[in-house]
């Protein structure tokens, strides 16, 4: 069997961890840029408040609901996030880590009894020592346990652990989920599903296998066995590597001044770069993307990219950064104001697997160290410690309106107690 703890509503969890009067109260959290909403309570999905939805088109439902806002406070989630998942580790035999939020839980080898036993204990650990409300489903295979996950949330009497193993329970549950809310069905997928009749979890679950196959792929087939019963997705202790990596962000204002365009990309694209040497990998093609501001009326539009394929795979955070402003400057169109741009590193292949050029006249034994010693500095004294002289030493401004403290990872911030 196979578990799946999710924290509910996490960033907001996080956020009332440390201020108690928000329980009760529609709260949400913010993209980066202060953009659009990531996180709802459910106070806030009760006021039909959408995920992805752009704050600028709720201003007269949160003046008039006293919405709470807050700006994204990752180095706080990601704190809390660790401590999660330490305490998952602790007691579960094994644990796969899946996003910021949700981790996967080995249950084989165990009873129904002991399987719900254990996710109501682990359920109440984190919520005692950290304040956390934690969903945990199990069932036969990874596709069904984030479906019992789900129905935690729907159903408070379950006391946040669903054990879903008997086929008629499945059957029940699966019938009235839409087919959109199952693991590994995307937007596209969906809309094709609904179009040929297949709205429920249930229906697609009676699906010939061989038209699954024929309109979905062989992954779109995988979830149709995981829905019958039969694991297909296997249990992973370890992290897989990224075949993509990409560092973006929205300003704070358009900007129309080229220089800080290039700025942007660098800081970007030496990200990506550090990124990169951490799963000790390489990149061979960068796409670059920069784009004005779709939602200001009457503003000139503009959305361009180019994709570098490279002659040589490469980490080094200086060949990708000149790569990057070199190549941004054949995109800028001068008079637009930009909103958004982006660096994605692709092509990833691990660095002791990619053989070099013949024809290399670069020493990459001394670049690897230079590279080694840069994250290093930058691990010990903080990040953009050093830092390309095309990135500048200035840093890139952002919308944080509604930041909160940063309470577990900043002196500053620490949490007072007044006696």
């Amino acid at each position: 069997m196979f578990g799946l703890a999710d924290c509910n509503n996490f960033y907001v969890s996080c956020e009332r961890v440390f201020n108690p009067s928000l329980n009760g109260k529609a709260v949400v959290v913010l993209s980066n840029n202060d953009g659009c909403v990531i996180s709802r309570s459910q106070e806030a999905k009760d006021l039909g408040i959408k995920m992805g939805e752009p704050v600028f088109k709720l201003k007269d439902l949160v003046k008039r609901e006293n919405v709470v806002i807050y700006s994204s406070n990752f180095s706080l989630y990601g704190d809390i996030s660790a401590r999660v998942m330490d305490i998952i580790r602790e007691m579960a035999p094994l644990t796969e880590v899946y996003s910021i939020d949700e981790a996967f839980v080995d249950f084989r080898g165990f009873t129904p009894y002991e399987a719900s036993r254990l996710a109501s204990e682990i359920t109440n650990r984190l919520y005692k020592y950290l304040g956390i409300p934690v969903s945990i489903g199990v069932s036969s295979t990874k596709t069904l346990a984030k479906v019992a996950s789900k129905l935690c949330k729907q159903y408070p009497s379950l006391k946040n652990c669903c054990v879903m193993i008997k086929e008629p329970d499945i059957d029940k549950v699966l019938k009235r989920f839409p087919v959109g809310d199952i693991w590994g069905i995307g937007r596209e997928y969906s809309k094709m599903l609904i179009s040929e009749g297949v709205d429920s979890a249930g229906k697609f679950k009676l699906c010939d296998p061989s038209w699954v196959r024929k309109k979905m792929s062989i992954v779109g087939l995988k979830t149709w066995k995981e829905l019958n019963g039969e694991p297909c997705f296997e249990f992973e202790e370890n992290f897989r590597d990224k075949k993509q990596i990409c560092t973006s962000r929205s300003f704070s204002k358009d900007i129309y001044d080229t220089e800080e365009i290039i700025k942007a990309i660098a800081k970007f694209a030496s990200s990506g770069s550090e990124k990169l040497r951490k799963q000790k990998g390489v990149t061979s093609l960068i796409h670059i993307f920069i784009l004005t501001n779709p939602f200001r009326e009457g503003a000139q539009e503009h959305y361009k990219s180019v994709v570098i394929p490279l002659l040589e795979p490469t980490d080094s955070t200086f060949e990708i950064v000149r790569v990057c402003c070199k190549s941004v400057l054949s995109i800028i169109k001068k008079g637009y104001g930009y909103k958004k741009a982006g660096v994605i590193l692709s092509g990833i292949s691990k660095k002791e697997e990619t053989p070099g050029s013949l024809f290399s006249e670069k020493d990459l034994s001394k670049e690897s160290v230079l590279m080694k010693s840069l994250d290093q500095i930058n691990a010990k004294y903080g990040r953009d410690t050093l830092v390309t002289g095309s990135q500048g030493v200035d840093k890139i401004q952002y919308n944080m309106n509604f930041l909160s403290q940063r309470y577990t990872t900043c002196w500053d911030d620490i949490i007072k107690v007044k006696i």
